[in-house]
């Protein structure tokens, strides 16, 4: 019967740790956009970027043309 008394303390504080963390998300946004990254995945295209000027000079000091 004693650890109730340990119990519903620890109980209440984890409560009080899940509603905090809770209210913390919904303030710094983390719920503001539910779709957009679901549909990132189903709307994926693969094209790909084209090259950085890095690539490019570096592929015409090798004697390489970027074709």
């Amino acid at each position: 019967m004693s650890i109730i008394y340990i119990m519903i303390p620890l109980g209440i504080v984890l409560l009080g740790l899940a509603v905090w963390a809770l209210v913390w998300a919904v303030r710094s946004g983390q719920f503001d956009d539910l779709e957009s990254q679901g549909w990132s995945v189903v709307l994926d295209d693969d094209t790909h970027p084209p090259p950085s000027s890095e690539n490019d000079q570096s592929a015409d000091k090798d004697g390489e043309s970027a074709s």
